[in-house]
């Protein structure tokens, strides 16, 4: 044997070993037969090395073979005596080969000697009955088939006829035609593969049939289908790698349609139908292009993986555009009950939560509806169907909740805002103006009761319509009963104990409570805190208003001066020269408090008004009694328009400092200054716009 076919299981005949011991242990008796193993070409491994080995693996075909019950446990030492030898390579070592052959060959030309290749001679017969032994020997070999050896001309067509397959298998693997194939498959599908596959097997087929045409019919048609059978294991790879590109293309082909499909608004379900249908049927065609004639290979595997793959990509296709359809109508939802949400609880009345619920309802039909209709087209099925649709209910109910649980973080704001806007403006939205003849009792309790009630709707969520009685302790605990409560079970609240010590609210769940009785208790105490400013505000205005419009003395000494100075009285009635005298005084002290606008000048306080009177008093009176002299001469100097025009704009111009909201209209300031031929001449401004201005200065203050 070779030395490199040790350690191999089919290397140098090894195999019938197993058939030698098997007969050995059946037909003779246990005798010292040699086994001399002869390694070929001994390489660098040492020898010491490779006979532990050889000998390893005979002891393990005899372990491995069937004895009769009688030599079972019959060592392989007693039938044989394995020698092992090496010979080195004739190739390299020429010489060396022939001496260790030249020393071989006399270990068999002493074999007899003790110790040789002989055994130990116990079954040695006599030359006399040599003959009768054969005799025996032959007839044994006769009746065992497993000695009967094949006859010559099988042999011999066993050896030519593998020689040939041999060749033609070695003339396929390197042949032009094939390995351009086998390189075009690499890079893609080949059309006429099978044909052009088959052409080439059924060349070489036909060249084994001439060369082993004459040698045994069994011999050569069993060569012939291990020819095949090799061929086939040869050129398998490439069917596989074409297999792979067909399913791959598929596979492409498939997404494409599908996508084209599906963007022309084609149904999905129909679509996915159609293009998994075409494309199988692509697949199968190119499967039967691809087969050769001389296999019958089973393309279903791949065709069932390309199912599978055209499934798993449909499935992915469907659950995107799902997400996507969802995704689609929950941001319809969150746009169309966000805002409408918001501006419900920011009115907050008594039907603000059933307006919510119809808008929900509403809402959430309209959008179930027509996803309903969108998804018509995927088929799914029932169970699947009721769960999106359940999906999309629960996603609206928790926008709306959502939106209650902001909203109801900043309630009170809220309730400032409500309670600024009632406190503030009258019936006609009209901002309010604090003239003492206000009730500013009820009107704050009108606006606490309006804050109270968005307090009370923002309380809870109330979207499974069922009664609660928030409202109702909300009044009664935090107004102290000063509201009326249009509910006919306030009387069955019973008013001894603090039902806003509590956690929870009574017949609300503890998922829809947004605000604790605590809290509402707290966020109540905070909100009057914060907004008795505001009231106290409103009382200063109508102290203030009463205050400047209280020019009048009072009643009893307006009737004192009548009785005191009636004989006044009759005395100017009856001196006309008196009451004339009366008169001009009144003209010039009604002129000096236009000119000085003593009101203006008393807004700054008492002691100021006084300085800034004395001050401007004879200056005053002097600018008045040059202008009576300019009139009565016919003329007016150049100095009094401008001394004139600037105490009309100073005066404007402090109104407009202490009330910035004040505006002076420009007709009321342009009528006062006329165009002449010789100037500008400016004149007082009218007694309307006089009053005017005064009523804004009493609203500021």
């Amino acid at each position: 044997m070779w030395c490199h076919d040790i350690g191999r299981e089919q290397a140098a005949n090894k195999p019938l070993l197993k058939t030698v011991f098997q007969v050995m242990t059946r037909l003779f008796s246990p005798r010292k037969t040699t086994l001399l193993f002869v390694i070929r070409d001994k390489t660098k491994t040492p020898f010491e090395y490779l006979e532990p080995i050889l000998k390893e693996d005979i002891q393990k075909i005899w372990n491995a073979v069937s004895k009769p019950v009688s030599h079972k446990d019959t060592p392989l030492s007693e039938f044989f005596n394995v020698e092992v030898t090496a010979l080195s390579s004739f190739e390299e070592k020429e010489e060396e080969f022939k001496e260790q052959v030249a020393q071989l060959r006399q270990r068999f030309f002493n074999s007899i000697t003790p110790g040789g290749l002989a055994g130990d001679r116990r079954g040695v017969v006599p030359a006399s009955g040599f003959s009768f032994s054969a005799q025996q020997i032959w007839k044994v070999i006769k009746e065992n088939k497993d000695l009967d050896l094949p006859a010559h001309k099988v042999m011999v067509a066993t050896v030519r006829c593998e020689e040939i397959a041999n060749e033609k298998l070695r003339h396929l693997s390197s042949d032009e035609d094939w390995l351009a194939l086998e390189q075009a498959v690499q890079c893609g599908p080949v059309s006429g593969f099978g044909r052009k596959l088959s052409s080439i097997l059924e060349t070489y087929f036909s060249e084994y049939d001439v060369g082993a045409l004459y040698f045994d019919d069994g011999v050569r048609n069993a060569k012939r289908k291990q020819l095949e059978s090799k061929a086939l294991d040869l050129v398998h790879p490439a069917y596989l790698n074409l297999l792979g590109h067909l399913r791959f293309k598929a596979l492409e082909d498939f997404k494409s349609r599908l996508e084209k499909m599906l963007n022309k608004g084609e149904g999905f379900a129909a679509s996915a139908h159609t293009c998994t249908k075409s494309c199988m049927l692509e697949f199968d065609q190119g499967c039967a292009d691809a087969a050769i004639r001389h296999a019958n290979w089973d393309a279903s595997r791949v065709r069932e993986k390309l199912r599978r793959d055209i499934d798993a990509h449909t499935s992915s296709v469907r659950n995107a555009k799902l997400s996507e359809l969802i995704a689609s109508y929950e941001k319809q939802l969150s746009q169309s009950l966000s805002e409408p949400v918001e501006s419900l609880l920011d009115a907050a009345g008594r039907d603000t939560w059933a307006s919510i619920r119809k808008l929900l309802t509403r809402e959430t039909e309209t959008a179930v509806s027509e996803f309903s209709t969108a998804i018509s087209s995927f088929e799914l099925d029932q169970p699947t169907v009721e769960k999106m649709l359940q999906g999309l209910r629960d996603y609206a109910r928790n926008v709306v909740e959502k939106k209650a649980r902001e909203e109801a973080g900043k309630v009170l704001i809220h309730m400032k805002d409500r309670f600024s806007t009632v406190f503030s403006h009258d019936n006609d939205s009209m901002p309010r103006v604090w003239t003492g003849k206000e009730d500013i009792k009820t009107i704050t309790k009108d606006a606490r009761t309006v804050s109270l009630r968005l307090l009370s709707v923002m309380a809870a969520i109330r979207l499974d319509e069922k009664l609660d009685k928030i409202e109702d302790i909300l009044f009664l605990s935090l107004l102290e009963g000063t509201v009326a409560v249009a509910s006919s079970q306030d009387k069955s609240i019973a008013p001894s104990s603090d039902p806003l010590a509590s956690g929870t609210w009574e017949e609300v769940p503890p998922k829809n409570t947004l605000i604790t009785p605590v809290q509402c208790k707290s966020l109540w105490r905070q909100f009057k805190a914060e907004t008795e400013y505001t009231i106290t505000q409103a009382i200063s205005a109508q102290e203030a208003y009463k205050q400047s419009n209280n020019w009048l003395p009072p009643p009893w000494a307006i009737v004192a001066m009548v009785v005191l100075g009636f004989n006044e009285f009759m005395l100017l009635l009856r001196n006309p020269f008196y009451l004339m005298l009366l008169f001009v005084a009144y003209l010039l002290s009604k002129a000096m408090w236009v000119q000085m606008d003593i009101p203006g000048q008393f807004q700054h306080g008492t002691l100021a008004g006084l300085i800034s009177i004395s001050s401007r008093f004879l200056p005053t009176v002097m600018n008045l009694l040059r202008r009576l002299a300019e009139e009565a001469q016919g003329h007016q100097t150049p100095e009094a328009p401008k001394q004139q025009s600037s105490l009309a704009f100073q005066r404007v111009g402090n109104q407009s400092q202490l009330n910035p909201s004040i505006s002076i209209p420009e007709s009321s300031v342009s009528s006062n200054i006329k165009a002449s031929d010789d100037g500008v001449e400016y004149s007082s401004p009218p007694l309307s716009h006089r009053r005017s201005i005064k009523i804004q200065e009493a609203q500021l203050s």
